[in-house]
């Protein structure tokens, strides 16, 4: 039997049995080399990008060691973002749905902390959260980690990048010094390194190589003159390209406010994605992007961090990237899923030293590129063809997507291929509608009801 199975580790049968049922037979690099030393209870640093499986390595091992018997908090998973954290927490109720009652509860910033603290008073197995939530659910003593046997801490870097060195430095003050540490990150610089040996027993290292195979990207490099605009090449590119969805990082926050500002007085549907925006609004960015009613993001590195975006047409670099790592973060939004992806980057005589640190990291040479010529016959750019609708009720008014799918679709409405994607989260639904029957589906929702009751309804 190959030793990457996930059959030869010592696991719980019933985990054993939900891996099978999953089709989950072989073991990704990291897996394969952390979880044996997970299951023996070592603290693991893991360097591994995003998408190479760590969820399943440090899901497995503390889902290995409950006591589901014990209804105390035994394990808590910290991650950069509320977006990472429901995706991590909706992972780990993937792999636990074999072993009965395993209560895993999500303690994130942007939802409302009495609901959080209710929900803490009867009891949790496993915490998945973001820093400064949970900070601020141990000081006002809703979160009690007395029984805690394991911490991870997922993408340490971009915590420490977001800000959250005194988070978590508070919350390492309520750990148990008698528990079990894994650290996963992306890269490992100096400040990694530090944190590691103030947190954790004699770690052991795993470093898994990133592949920089970019076969499904394919890539160009714009050099422009000093004295070039480069929002005009950045319109240039788009012009040509023509993209329904991209993402154009900049370096710096005051860049993506003024790059969307730009690209919206060209009546292109953008908007900045920066450090300065609260929870809700970045929901609702992320809503818009993915539901095609904004066709482009303009986001800083960090900002981007933790997003799952599906069928990126574009990636553009507004500025190169400070490290190459993060150029290739940055290029690894596009092409996924076996789909061929398109990154762009421009720069000028001022960054050719970026450029030739990042040939030596790709082990290639790169060639700058003149900007393409637009045809005067060229189409405009198109502007997003979806448009959203906000509906003040969500969950909590147990509101479905077939009510409100339903509603639009009803006698005098719109057809359901004009429908897009509906989300809904606890107090607010989210639908996306073909901007043609906006002002139809708008009154159809305005006018009608949902469960029997009249919603305000907005469009955002």
């Amino acid at each position: 039997m190959s030793q990457d199975n996930f059959s030869t580790l010592k696991l719980n049968q019933a985990l054993l049995n939900n891996l099978s049922s999953l089709k989950y037979h072989t073991m990704t690099p990291i897996q394969t080399q952390s979880l044996p030393p997970i299951l023996s209870g070592k603290d693991v640093i893991g360097q591994a990008k995003t998408g190479s499986g760590k969820t399943a390595a440090f899901g497995l091992g503390l889902l290995n060691n409950l006591n589901i018997q014990d209804l105390h908090v035994q394990a808590l998973v910290l991650c950069p973002t509320r977006e990472l954290a429901d995706q991590v927490a909706k992972d780990l109720r993937k792999l636990a749905r074999t072993l009965a009652n395993v209560k895993i509860l999500t303690l994130a910033g942007g939802l409302p902390f009495k609901a959080q603290a209710t929900s803490l008073a009867y009891g949790a197995h496993i915490v998945v959260g973001t820093p400064g939530r949970v900070q601020e659910h141990l000081e006002r003593e809703y979160l009690n980690l007395e029984h805690l046997q394991t911490w991870v801490l997922d993408e340490a870097d971009r915590m420490l990048d977001m800000g959250f060195q005194a988070s978590l430095n508070a919350i390492a003050s309520h750990v148990p010094k008698q528990r079990q540490t894994l650290l996963f990150s992306a890269t490992f610089p100096e400040y990694i390194e530090s944190m590691s040996q103030h947190i954790m027993r004699h770690p052991i290292h795993i470093r898994i190589e990133e592949q920089h195979d970019q076969t499904s990207i394919e890539q160009h490099f714009y050099e422009i003159q000093p004295q070039d605009d480069r929002g005009a090449a950045l319109l240039t590119l788009i012009q040509h390209y023509q993209p329904e969805s991209a993402i154009i990082f900049c370096n710096t926050k005051r860049d993506t406010e003024e790059v969307s500002h730009a690209l919206i007085y060209q009546g292109l549907s953008a908007l900045a994605l920066n450090g300065d925006l609260e929870q809700w609004e970045r929901d609702q960015a992320m809503i818009r992007f993915a539901n095609q009613s904004i066709s482009i993001l303009v986001a800083t590195d960090v900002a981007a961090r933790g997003l799952d975006i599906e069928g990126l047409d574009l990636v553009i670099n507004y500025h190169i990237a400070q490290k190459p790592e993060t150029h290739i973060h940055r290029m690894g939004r596009t092409g996924r899923a076996g789909h061929q992806g398109m990154a762009c980057s421009i720069f000028s005589a001022k960054e050719a030293f970026k450029i030739a640190r990042l040939g030596d990291y790709l082990e290639q040479t790169v060639i700058g590129e003149a900007l393409p010529t637009i045809d005067n016959n060229a189409p405009s750019i198109a502007k997003a063809r979806m448009a959203t609708l906000q509906i003040g009720g969500g969950k909590k008014q147990k509101i479905r997507a077939g009510d409100i799918l339903g509603a639009l679709t009803s006698q005098g409405g719109i057809t359901g291929k004009q429908v897009g994607k509906i989300h809904i989260l606890d107090q607010w639904a989210y639908v996306a509608v073909e901007r043609t029957v906006l002002k139809q589906a708008f009154k159809k929702l305005k006018e009608g009801t949902l469960k029997g009751k009249k919603f305000r309804v907005r469009c955002i």
